[in-house]
C-alpha cells in the first residue's frame, strides 16, 4: 500500500503545488486526500490564519509499472482472437436491435486497445445520459473480447462519434467555468466523471495562468475540482 506525505498551505491549491513541486510530479501522477478544507471554517477560528493540511500520494512508479505491465500484456494478446470474439457478438447482437439494418460497425486494433465503432441512425439509447450505457457496454465488450485469452483484451467503444463530441463539450464547459471561477472567485466542484473525462477537463486547463483542477474523492465518485491559483 503506498504511503502519503502531508503538506501545509494557506491555501488548498498552495499545499497541493507545494506537494507536487517537493515530490517531482504532476496532478495526474498523484492521489490528492483533503485532510483540512479552508473552506470549512467554525466561526470561532474564521479570523484566525488557517493552515491547510493536504495528503498527497505519488503514484508515479505505481502508473509507469502498471503502463510496463500492460504493454508487455498486450504484445501477448491475441488480437485477431479478440476480435473475432467481438465480431461474433456484434454480429447477433445487432439483429436484434430495432433500426438494425442501418446499423454499421468496425472492429480494429490501436495503440494496444481493441476499437470499436458503431454507427446508425438513432442510436442515442445505446449511449445514455453522458454515455452511461455506452460505458456499461464498453465493459461487457471488453469481457466477450477476453473470452478464452490469457490476457485481458482492453476496448474502447465509440457509438455514432460520441466521444468526440463529449470530448469537445467537456472543453467548452472548462472553458466557461474557468471564466466563472475567475469572475467569482470561488472554487467549482464538477460532478462525478470518468478517468477520461477527467483528463480532459485538466488537459485543457493545465496551461491555464489563472486557475488550477484537482480530482478529488475515490471511484467511480472521483470529481474535479476548478480553483483560482
Amino acid at each position: 500500500m503506498l504511503e502519503g506525505k502531508i503538506f501545509e498551505g494557506k491555501t488548498t491549491n498552495e499545499a497541493i503545488e507545494k506537494g507536487l513541486k517537493e515530490l517531482g510530479i504532476s496532478k495526474e501522477e498523484a492521489e490528492i486526500k483533503i485532510i483540512e478544507n479552508e473552506d470549512k471554517r467554525s466561526f470561532f477560528n474564521i479570523l484566525t490564519p488557517r493552515i491547510v493540511k493536504v495528503e498527497i500520494v505519488n503514484k508515479k512508479k505505481e502508473i509507469e509499472e502498471r503502463k510496463l505491465r500492460n504493454k508487455e500484456k498486450s504484445e501477448h494478446i491475441d488480437f485477431d482472437k479478440a476480435i473475432k470474439n467481438v465480431k461474433d457478438f456484434l454480429d447477433i447482437w445487432i439483429k436484434t436491435i430495432p433500426s438494425s439494418k442501418n446499423i454499421k460497425f468496425e472492429v480494429k486494433v490501436e495503440n494496444g486497445y481493441v476499437k470499436i465503432d458503431i454507427n446508425g441512425e438513432d442510436l442515442n439509447y445505446l449511449i445514455g445520459h453522458r454515455g452511461e450505457v455506452l460505458n456499461q457496454l464498453q465493459i461487457i465488450l471488453s469481457a466477450i473480447a477476453s473470452k478464452e485469452l490469457e490476457y485481458k483484451a482492453r476496448v474502447i467503444l465509440n457509438i455514432c462519434g460520441y466521444k468526440e463530441k463529449r470530448e469537445k463539450s467537456l472543453e467548452e464547459l472548462a472553458d466557461k467555468l474557468e471564466k466563472t471561477v475567475i469572475r467569482t472567485k470561488k472554487s467549482i466542484t464538477l460532478e462525478p466523471m470518468m478517468a477520461y473525462e477527467r483528463k480532459i477537463i485538466h488537459t485543457k486547463l493545465q496551461n491555464s495562468n489563472k486557475v488550477t483542477t484537482t480530482s478529488i474523492g475515490e471511484e467511480p465518485y472521483r470529481k474535479i475540482v476548478i480553483s483560482l491559483k
